[in-house]
C-alpha cells in the first residue's frame, strides 16, 4: 500500500504535514526552518511560475535581478519599513572563516568583519529603489515595470513547510510611475492578476480587498490582498499588492523632471506571491486520500497503469498506452505511463491518488481486446469504462470538467462558511468555529487590536468583490457607527 495519510477530521495539521511530505512535495532540511522542495513539488511551482510570468509580461512587466545582500544603512532610511522587518532580518557581519587555533574546526575570522553589515533580503524595496535612482531622471524614463523571481529570508521561529519558512521562493514586482493615479492603477491591476490566477488556474476562490492599516505592508499607503479560505476554516493571505506612494522615492531621492520641467518624486508599487501558494493548494483541495491537483497545475495530468498477467499482455497494453500517450501529448497534455514491474496496480493507484494526478487510465488484456479503457477521476474518485476511440477528446473535456469542479467545490465550501455576525458575544463564539465572519468595524486601529488581542482574529480585508459589505451598522466591539462590514478570520 502507498503511504498512509492522517484523516483531516482527526488532526488537520498532521494531515497537512503528511501531504507535504508523503506526496513528495517537500521535506525538512539540515538548516533549521528551511525546506527542500522535491522535484514533484518544484514541478508544481514551475507551473505556477511560468503561468504567472506570462501573465505579468502581458501587463508590460519585465524580469530583472537584484542583489541578495542589502546594506544595513538602506533599511534605516525608511523607518516604518525597517520596523516591520527588523525582528526577521538575518545579518551578515563577517566575510571569512579561519581554522580554530585550538584545533576545534573553523571559526569566524575576527579580522574579517565587514565595514558595513549586510542584510539578507527579507524583501527588496530598499536595494531596488537605490538602483532606480540611477535609472530615472526624466518622465521619459517612466514607468519602470520590473519583477524578479528569487528567494528571501525572514528568520521565523515557528516554521511550517510552504506556509512559513525561514527561506522561501517568491516573485516581487516593483514599479515606478509619474503619477499617483498610475501607481494605484498598477497596484489594482496586479492584485486582479493574482485573483485571476488563483481562480482560474489554482481553482481557488478568493476575495479581493484592502488591508486595514494595522495589517498593511510596512511602508505602504495601501495594501490590496487576495484572501482564501482553507478547509479548516482559517484564512490564508494568498497574494498582496502595495501602493507605496512616494515613501521609498523620498527615502532614496528618486526624482524625475516632469513635462513642465519641474522636479517630482516618483510613485511606487510592489507586489508578490510566494511558495505559500503551494500550501494553499494542499489545504484548499486535498482530501483524506492525498492531494487533489487542478489539471492546470498538475505536473502529470494523466497517468496510465497497465494491468497484466503475462509478459505478452504487458507488452501489448504498453504498446497501446504508448500510442495514446503520443496522442494526448500532441494535444498538450502531460502523461506518464507507470510501467514499473515491481509494484502491484493497487499500490500504483493509491500512490497516484496521493499525488493528486487528475486522471488515471487503467487497461488490461480484456480491455484491450474489447477496445475500452477504465478512467478514474481524482476529484470525485469516480471510475467509468469508455471506448478507446475518441479518448483524446474525452480527456480534454474531462480535464476541463475536473478543473471547474474543484473550483466549484471550494467555492461552495467558502460560501457555506461565510456568515454575518452582529454582537461581540456571538463573535467570540462564532470565530472559534472557523470561517469568515462579516462584521461591522468602526475603522479604528484601537478596536482592531483589541479584537485581535482577545480572540486572535484579524481583519483579513475590507472587501472589494465577492461579498457585499457596504451598509450602515454598529461596530461589534465598540458599538460606534460603522459604514461597512469587513472580513474577520483566524489566519495562517
Amino acid at each position: 500500500m502507498a503511504k498512509e495519510v492522517t484523516n483531516r477530521a482527526e488532526n488537520y495539521s498532521q494531515w497537512y504535514n503528511d501531504l507535504a511530505l508523503k506526496a513528495d512535495l517537500a521535506e525538512q532540511s539540515a538548516v533549521r526552518g528551511c525546506m527542500v522542495i522535491k522535484p514533484y513539488g518544484y514541478a508544481i511551482w514551475e507551473k505556477m511560475q511560468s503561468t504567472l510570468d506570462a501573465m505579468f509580461k502581458r501587463t508590460g512587466v519585465q524580469n530583472a535581478y537584484f542583489p541578495l545582500f542589502i546594506p544595513k544603512s538602506f533599511f534605516s532610511r525608511e523607518a516604518e519599513h525597517v520596523a516591520g522587518f527588523a525582528k526577521e532580518c538575518a545579518v551578515v557581519t563577517h566575510h571569512r572563516l579561519m581554522n580554530d587555533p585550538e584545533g576545534k574546526g573553523v571559526i569566524v575570522d575576527p579580522d574579517a568583519r565587514l565595514e558595513e553589515e549586510l542584510i539578507v533580503r527579507p524583501t527588496s524595496e530598499t536595494i531596488i529603489w537605490s538602483t532606480y535612482k540611477n535609472w530615472i531622471t526624466s518622465w521619459r524614463d517612466l514607468p519602470v515595470l520590473c519583477n524578479q523571481w528569487c528567494n528571501v529570508v525572514r528568520w521565523e521561529m515557528r516554521t511550517r513547510l510552504f506556509l512559513r519558512t525561514a527561506e522561501f521562493l517568491w516573485q516581487e514586482g516593483h514599479t515606478a510611475h509619474a503619477t499617483s493615479q498610475e501607481a494605484e492603477a498598477k497596484a489594482n491591476e496586479m492584485v486582479n492578476v493574482y485573483a485571476d490566477f488563483a481562480r482560474n488556474v489554482m481553482a481557488l476562490p478568493v476575495i479581493i480587498g484592502h488591508k486595514s492599516p494595522n495589517e498593511r505592508f510596512a511602508g505602504a499607503l495601501d495594501t490590496l490582498t487576495i484572501e482564501a479560505m482553507m478547509q479548516d476554516g482559517k484564512a490564508l493571505q494568498a497574494g498582496t499588492s502595495h501602493f507605496l506612494g512616494q515613501n521609498f522615492a523620498k527615502s532614496f531621492d528618486v526624482q524625475f523632471t516632469n513635462k513642465e520641467g519641474k522636479q517630482e518624486y516618483v510613485w511606487a508599487t510592489s507586489w508578490g506571491v510566494s511558495t505559500r501558494l503551494m500550501g494553499a493548494l494542499i489545504m484548499a483541495h486535498g482530501d483524506d486520500n492525498g492531494l487533489v491537483l487542478p489539471p492546470k497545475l498538475a505536473p502529470i495530468q494523466v497517468v496510465m497503469v497497465p494491468i497484466y498477467k503475462t509478459d505478452e499482455e504487458r507488452s501489448a497494453v504498453l504498446d497501446k498506452f504508448a500510442v495514446l500517450k503520443a496522442e494526448l501529448e500532441a494535444q498538450g497534455h502531460s502523461v506518464r505511463i507507470d510501467d514499473r514491474d515491481t509494484l502491484r496496480p493497487g499500490f500504483k493507484f493509491a500512490e497516484w491518488e496521493l499525488k493528486g494526478v487528475p486522471v488515471r487510465l487503467a487497461m488490461g488484456a480484456r480491455d484491450l481486446a474489447s477496445g475500452t479503457v477504465e478512467i478514474a477521476r481524482r476529484d470525485t474518485l469516480e471510475k467509468t469504462t469508455v471506448p478507446i476511440e475518441g479518448l483524446g477528446a474525452r480527456i480534454i473535456a474531462l480535464l476541463d470538467d475536473i478543473q471547474q469542479n474543484i473550483y466549484d467545490k471550494a467555492l461552495a465550501f467558502r460560501n457555506a462558511n461565510i456568515r454575518k455576525c452582529d454582537s461581540w458575544e456571538e463573535f467570540k463564539t462564532e470565530i472559534q468555529k472557523g470561517g469568515f465572519l462579516l462584521c461591522h468595524w468602526d475603522g479604528t486601529a484601537e478596536t482592531e487590536q483589541k479584537i485581535k488581542d482577545e480572540t486572535k482574529a484579524t481583519i483579513r480585508c475590507i472587501p472589494m468583490d465577492s461579498v457585499v459589505c457596504e451598509e450602515e451598522g454598529t461596530d461589534i466591539y465598540s458599538g460606534k457607527p460603522s459604514h461597512r462590514r469587513v472580513v474577520f478570520a483566524i489566519s495562517y
